[in-house]
């Protein structure tokens, strides 16, 4: 069998893209222990469309229960966590996540009163699970 991504990794989806966005986006509950045993590693890929006005700030977020969620501290983070204007809008921006809790989601929060505001969504790449490859349903 060929080696590939689809060997080791699994897309999970937190913000799903849709209509202009001018309100504070909760992202849906990723689990990390999906698929018998779990990912040892996680990419957050958030993929902006077109920003029109605003500042829509992304936040990754952990939980070891699914309810206490927190920010992530800087320290569990590869990258930063983007804020997404008219200069930096149409394109992907990937942050890694190291640490150890079980449960992420993004949370985008916008400022500055837009009024048409942006387009994006967010994806949480799960990887190296403990037992690959990973199903899919």
């Amino acid at each position: 069998m060929r080696s590939s991504l689809y060997n080791v990794a699994l897309a999970k989806s937190t913000i799903l893209p849709s209509g202009n966005r001018t309100t504070t986006t909760t992202g849906t509950t990723v689990d990390r222990m999906t698929d018998e045993g779990g990912f040892r590693s996680a990419l957050v890929v958030v993929h902006a469309g077109t920003v029109t006005d605003g500042t829509h700030t992304v936040e990754v977020q952990d939980s070891p229960d699914n309810s206490n969620w927190t920010a992530v501290a800087d320290q569990y983070l590869q990258g930063s966590e983007p804020a997404i204007t008219t200069a930096n809008d149409d394109r992907i921006h990937e942050i890694g996540y190291t640490g150890h809790q079980r449960y992420l989601r993004v949370v985008i929060t916008p400022s500055g009163s837009p009024a048409t505001g942006g387009i994006y969504g967010a994806t949480i790449l799960l990887g190296w699970p403990r037992k690959m490859p990973p199903s899919r349903a």
